[in-house]
């Protein structure tokens, strides 16, 4: 009974450890802004967005696009297309409108997985910056300024920025997405963040490298790639977008688990970076490693063990613990946990990089993804 209940402290604190340490070291830091040395500036820049029967949702996305504080004739969008609805048709009698940038327009004949049309888009994309953006998320109106201001210095060549509102009012990604946006503003001022995001990020284009035709991540493992070639790839929350999530933990798990998978196999396929490229390998990548891979199974075994300690010392009453993250979750997911939120959206995380884990032992997934109506309907 004393072992168990010691085996549950001793893993409760080798799991807490590493985060403590990194919330010391943010402290220590306390980076603020932008990394690197920004300058005003005015490139070409090329806006890739991949759509997927999103007639409800295009021309919204598409106005949001023109309202960008950017000269017009400095702009080109380039869309990858693989629908069976209208959306190419709106596309098309989008662009006949005067004063809009130019279009290109790529129609696959069949969906053949995001990672394939990006690389495509990428190819197709002629201007000096490449922008990439999801269909179903809104830019602040100055979001290419500040981009383009981050790439004038010469180490950076890739930016991404943070999700400034949640559509739909999901408090618990409003949560996670700030520890996040401290995490990424940390790991950016020590060398380079991992994450990118697809509602907003920004490379050179002679920077861009192919991507693997089955990336669940494809915004990540380029910014990756492009730090692995000698790049910086940084994190600015002056960049601000808005994209919907959802709260409800069942919904949730369609909405992250397959993004876990795919920030788990690019960690995984990649793990020579370790101890290598400055800080980026030596405490960034380390850090994701122990967040996305490790941490979520001893958080698992940390509860299992701690429900059996309890057990085994309080007989029945020992159950309070499993009830207490029972109630812990359900108001987690209904918005009702205040300041408790943010710990609360660590744990949903950790609950979908676990499921994430398994879905991969298990054979993964391709890289086509399911379009989430509900998602759409906050956008809208």
């Amino acid at each position: 009974m004393d072992l168990v209940l010691a085996a549950a402290v001793v893993l409760f604190f080798v799991t807490v450890t590493p985060y403590t340490l990194y919330a010391a070291l943010y402290l220590w830091h306390r980076p603020r802004g932008s990394p690197v040395s920004k300058h005003e500036t005015e490139p070409t820049v090329s806006i890739v967005l991949p759509t997927f029967n999103e007639a409800s949702i295009v021309e919204r996305k598409l106005e949001d696009l023109c309202a960008l504080e950017y000269p017009t004739e400095k702009v080109e969008v380039v869309v990858v297309d693989s629908s069976d609805d209208e959306t190419p048709a709106i596309i098309e009698e989008f662009f006949t409108v005067p004063e809009t940038p130019a279009l290109t327009l790529i129609r696959e004949d069949e969906r053949r997985g995001l990672a394939l049309a990006l690389n495509d888009a990428y190819a197709a994309a002629s201007n000096d910056v490449v922008v990439k953006t999801d269909c179903d998320s809104l830019l602040a109106s100055d979001a290419l300024r500040e981009a383009v201001a981050n790439l004038a210095d010469p180490e950076v060549a890739a930016v991404t920025g943070r999700n400034a509102e949640v559509l739909g009012e999901s408090d618990v990604e409003t949560g996670y997405r700030g520890v996040q946006a401290a995490i990424q503003q940390l790991e950016s001022h020590l060398d380079s963040t991992l994450i990118f995001h697809g509602p907003f990020s920004a490379f050179e284009n002679d920077a861009i490298v192919p991507i693997d035709p089955n990336s669940l991540a494809d915004d990540t493992e380029l910014a990756l790639k492009i730090r692995r070639n000698g790049g910086r790839v940084v994190f600015d929350p002056a960049i601000r977008y808005k994209e919907a999530s959802h709260s409800g933990f069942v919904k949730r798990r369609k909405q992250k688990d397959r993004r876990g998978m795919g920030l788990i196999r690019l960690l995984v396929q990649h793990r020579d970076a370790l101890g290598r490229y400055g800080n980026y390998g030596r405490v960034v990548l380390p850090f994701n490693w122990w967040f996305m891979i490790v941490s979520p199974w001893l958080v698992a075994l940390t509860l299992l063990v701690g429900v059996v300690a309890g057990f085994s010392t309080l007989g029945i009453g020992g159950l309070a613990p499993a009830l207490a993250l029972v109630g812990f979750v359900w108001l987690g997911q209904r918005d009702a946990l205040g300041p408790l939120g943010p710990i609360y959206a660590i744990f949903d995380t950790q609950v979908s990089l676990a499921a994430a884990s398994v879905a991969l032992l298990r054979g993964g997934a391709d890289g086509t993804w399911e379009v989430d109506t509900e998602l759409r309907d906050a956008f809208e």
